[in-house]
């Protein structure tokens, strides 16, 4: 996990309302999202997300639950997701 993989990552609109919801939530698979973008582009986002150390991923059967690694990102870098998480929607 580097900090330009980090922050590019995070520098799409989708990708934190993913981190977002992910951190009210907890787990969630990638279906139970309502956004309005086709599930082929959800899931490069969710792709984007995970190889960029912000999320983890756990299969179970059929379904790939997501989640937020919220202490080794914080543990990388202080501050970062509860700065990102402080900021309003408007402000992205």
């Amino acid at each position: 996990m580097t900090l330009i993989s980090v922050l590019q990552a995070l520098a799409d609109p989708v990708r934190l309302e993913i981190v977002r919801c992910l951190a009210e939530a907890g787990e969630r698979t990638c279906g139970t999202y309502d956004m309005n973008i086709a599930k082929s582009t959800l899931s490069h986002h969710f792709k984007v997300l995970r190889e960029a150390g912000i999320v983890k991923v756990r299969i179970d059967g059929k379904h790939r639950y997501y989640s937020l690694r919220k202490d080794d990102v914080e543990a990388a870098f202080p501050g970062l997701v509860l700065s990102i998480l402080a900021v309003d929607k408007e402000r992205w």
